[in-house]
């Protein structure tokens, strides 16, 4: 049995570092199945053609639009031939808050993909819109042996419940909160995810606030501010609020305002942030005050 004793993820949740603020950013995810093994730079390490990964890591660039691969838990043979692939492309901003899936059966018809409006939360005709929520559970193990240790058997748990509604994922940040997930649309990251937690997840449409590392359509301070928001009024609902650009500014749907004050608090003593890299000094951002203008 693997020894986590001293991993990133036991160092990190034996200080209690906060997870709220450390989700990824993006508007919008782009999902591809791809079997096989994958590497630390999973779309170029991998099986994927390397000219074609290129091409899309370039065509994302700037538009919101974060990249994943994913594979279905189990057993990842890559037979090296054609094969169809589920695609999932989900817009995660208030308003504009839709997860569409199609099967392609060659990865270069991506390459028709309109980033910029996908990444704006407009639709771009992927493939058939779905209602029920997809999550993502990193399992990229030669980016962070926590999220293979810890990741997969999250993995197979929920999958065998709710088969093909959850799907192993390369890097999505954050592995010393592993095992980490995603839950698309909404683009909620969670870290230290139970069973238990991975199922309500799937269950409701709600905000689950423990473990929640933030939104990933809003900025690093912007989901502290929204989470704080609703910690204090206790508002589950993910259509509800929304973040001004700079993360200051909380607005209900409702027409009620907050002014948030957050700021970026060292969480010492100095730790490895992943396995195997130098310990440094961490950093949380942390609300302050949370005001109620209006």
């Amino acid at each position: 049995m693997h020894d986590t004793s001293g991993s990133c993820s036991a160092l990190s949740a034996a200080l209690a570092e906060p997870p709220a603020g450390t989700a990824s950013v993006a508007s919008a995810w782009l999902c591809v199945e791809q079997p096989g093994p994958w590497g630390s730079d999973a779309l170029l390490d991998s099986h994927l053609d390397r000219g074609l990964a290129t091409e899309l890591s370039a065509r994302s660039e700037g538009s919101g639009v974060r990249i994943v691969l994913i594979r279905r838990p189990g057993v990842h043979a890559d037979h090296h031939h054609a094969q169809p692939r589920q695609v999932y492309l989900a817009s995660t901003r208030p308003g504009a808050c839709w997860l569409e899936s199609t099967v392609l059966t060659d990865p270069k018809q991506l390459l028709d993909l309109d980033f910029a409006a996908a990444g704006a939360g407009l639709h771009v005709g992927l493939g058939t819109r779905i209602a029920d929520p997809v999550l993502l559970v990193c399992t990229n193990g030669r980016r962070d042996v926590c999220c293979a240790v810890q990741g997969r058997p999250l993995a197979g748990s929920l999958a065998a419940a709710n088969p093909g509604r959850v799907w192993e994922a390369t890097h999505t940040g954050g592995h010393r909160f592993a095992p980490t997930t995603v839950l698309l649309p909404t683009g909620y990251l969670h870290g230290r995810v139970s069973v238990a937690d991975g199922q309500r997840l799937l269950d409701s449409g709600d905000v689950l606030l423990a473990g929640n590392r933030g939104r990933s359509c809003w900025s690093g301070p912007g989901q502290v501010a929204e989470l704080a928001v609703r910690e204090q009024i206790g508002d589950h609902d993910p259509e509800s609020l929304s973040v001004s650009p700079g993360g200051t500014v909380v607005t209900h749907s409702d027409g009620r305002e907050w002014a948030v004050t957050v700021t970026e608090h060292p969480l010492p003593p100095a730790r490895p942030t992943s396995c195997g890299k130098t310990p440094s000094v961490p950093s949380a951002f942390v609300a302050d005050t949370v005001i109620r203008t209006r």
